[in-house]
């Protein structure tokens, strides 16, 4: 928790308001701070008191916030909004367009970003003057010709790391990416007067019609087909985030018809498995993911991947993947069951499907090693292994598809287990 230095109230507060404006910048910034909760937090503070510093700022974090990933957000803008008197410089800064070669160095978090979103909302944003010791302004030289635009920039930035406005901007991205597959030669035949194959039945009617005369041979080629698309996702905790972007690119996926796919089947598990498949075809994906959020209980939970595969493959996998069907699996991992379980899970997953590919946002990390039990149990059953952690890694899915022999980054891993 960061320091907090004692509030300086004046002698009649304007506490109701100022609490209300605080909730506002916390909503800005993605919290569920609504009218009830800043009811509470103001029968709270009243009750609670000023008698102590760390009171008043846990007293509020209780109110506005339920879950843990919401309490970096909050103590960056608790911080900014009554204590900092220079708040608005500091977050001037930090929203400032990073320069080449600063970026590494000064790295807002996603935390600090969000909370200087959230109370500049409607502030011209300009640059604080700054001076030196001799009173001339500092020059900054800016090489332009290597400096990238707004969406290069969000193609490979982590969705975990996003601010607000930026995961706004890489849904509109997300909505326009597409997943095209090439069809696959299916048993059943199609007359064509190219084919390798000869349609005896075709042939041999003809010939009946004229006496069992053979003028001509009747060919024959392999009809077509497309796939389904088959993905699971993990809503657990620790892939919240991931989970919502990956859900809008499938959305977009199965509401494009160019694309190709047969069906596209969606399915999120945490504690459970939940078929969300008729959800998607609601065009509206922001009524299409309330409605999926509603029906999956275990959004933000626990995770249980052997059981949740378990349940895909007795009640699922001869519906949906029978036919050759392509399968997304969406998660890092982390598993709480046997891993014995799961190894046998996911060998069956595979062997029912056509193909079987692992999306795994860890692999953003250089130093990622399948150490997790269940990382190790699952890799030699998947036909690639890659990343899902940026714009970027979702579109070069359609590469990964169209090419069966990309195994990703299974083949080094798997080296390390072995």
């Amino acid at each position: 928790m960061p320091e907090i230095a004692p509030l300086d109230l004046p002698e009649t507060p304007r506490l109701s308001h100022n609490i209300t404006h605080f909730a506002r910048a916390l909503r800005k910034a993605g919290l569920p701070a609504g009218p009830g909760r800043v009811i509470d937090a103001i029968r709270a503070v009243e009750a609670a008191g000023f008698t102590s510093r760390d009171d008043f700022f846990y007293t509020l974090r209780a109110c506005f916030t339920s879950r843990p990933e919401h309490r970096a957000v909050y103590a960056q803008i608790f911080r900014l909004y009554w204590r900092d008197p220079r708040y608005m410089e500091h977050m001037m800064a930090m929203m400032l367009p990073a320069l080449r070669g600063v970026q590494e160095e000064r790295a807002a978090e996603a935390a600090q970003k969000r909370a200087a979103e959230a109370l500049l909302d409607g502030v011209e944003r300009e640059a604080p003057e700054r001076e030196d010791e001799e009173g001339e302004e500092t020059e900054i030289e800016v090489d332009a010709s290597l400096t990238m635009s707004t969406e290069e920039r969000l193609r490979t930035l982590d969705f975990e790391q996003m601010s607000t406005e930026e995961i706004a901007q890489a849904k509109r991205m997300l909505a326009r990416l597409t997943l095209p597959v090439k069809p696959f030669a299916s048993r059943r035949g199609m007359a064509s007067h190219t084919g390798h194959r000869i349609d005896h039945r075709k042939t041999l009617r003809a010939a009946m019609r004229r006496g069992g005369e053979m003028r001509r041979i009747h060919l024959k080629k392999p009809r077509p087909k497309w796939p389904n698309l088959v993905v699971l996702c993990d809503i657990s905790g620790s892939m919240s985030q991931y989970s919502r972007m990956v859900l809008h690119f499938l959305h977009a996926v199965a509401n494009h018809k160019g694309a190709g796919w047969a069906r596209v089947h969606a399915f999120t598990f945490g504690t459970q498995l939940t078929n969300i498949t008729r959800h998607l075809a609601t065009r509206d994906v922001d009524a299409a993911l309330a409605a999926a959020g509603k029906q999956a209980q275990d959004w933000e939970g626990g995770t249980r991947i052997g059981a949740c595969l378990h349940a895909f493959n007795r009640d699922w996998s001869r519906r949906v993947t029978g036919q050759g069907a392509v399968v997304l699996l969406i998660t890092d991992g982390l598993d709480r069951d046997d891993p014995e379980l799961l190894g046998r899970e996911i060998e069956r997953l595979h062997l029912s499907a056509r193909r079987l590919i692992w999306l795994n946002p860890l692999l953003r990390w250089d130093e990622f090693a399948p150490k997790a039990r269940g990382i190790a149990a699952m890799l030699p059953h998947v036909d690639s292994f890659r990343a899902g952690h940026s714009v970027a890694t979702l579109e070069e899915l359609a590469r990964v598809i169209s090419r069966p022999d990309d195994m990703g980054e299974k083949s080094r891993l798997l080296s390390e287990i072995r």
